[in-house]
């Protein structure tokens, strides 16, 4: 039998400052899949990882990265991260919940929807303002390069936050 231990800190600010040092480039560590599709995803997981240091390895549901062919479908995959950090039950590695806007915290993933049928698009929130609304929610991300990005500035139909809310370990 495996026990699994549940730890409520995620460290936000590593997860930060993994997003704004590597917002405009590209971490050689991981394969840039900006012609395969997009990076976004790719990029938030690279931040989450940043801010978690352990990963899945469970094949296909799991989440991680090994190189550009071995890695599980929600490293890269706006849904399929939506679907691991959402599981039920929860299993090794980040964990998260849809939540309002209004408990976006710094760390945390944004998914985008421009058509308003399915997401598309991974942004990673790099700070809040005090009057939260997207004017005031910067984001970094790949695929669009951007650091302190507004969240007011992407013309998006559907918005879905996840908030971090910690870290399953082995």
């Amino acid at each position: 039998m495996v026990f699994l231990r549940f730890v409520e800190t995620y460290n936000r600010m590593a997860a930060v400052r993994y997003a704004h040092k590597w917002a405009y480039g590209r971490n050689p560590a991981f394969y840039d899949y900006e012609k395969l599709g997009g990076d976004c995803t790719n990029f938030a997981s690279q931040c989450l990882f940043a801010g978690t240091g352990v990963m899945n390895y469970t094949k296909d549901f799991g989440w991680y990265y090994i190189d550009s062919n071995q890695k599980a479908p929600a490293w890269t995959g706006v849904e399929y991260l939506h679907q691991f950090l959402t599981r039920d039950p929860i299993a090794q590695g980040p964990v998260g919940e849809e939540v309002d806007l209004k408990q976006v915290r710094p760390g945390d993933i944004l998914q985008l929807s421009f058509s308003g049928e399915r997401y598309q698009h991974t942004p990673v929130v790099v700070a809040v303002g005090v009057n939260i609304r997207p004017e005031t929610i910067w984001v970094a991300a790949h695929s669009y390069d951007a650091d302190y990005r507004p969240l007011s500035s992407y013309e998006y139909q559907q918005l879905r936050c996840l908030h971090i809310t910690g870290v399953v370990f082995p």
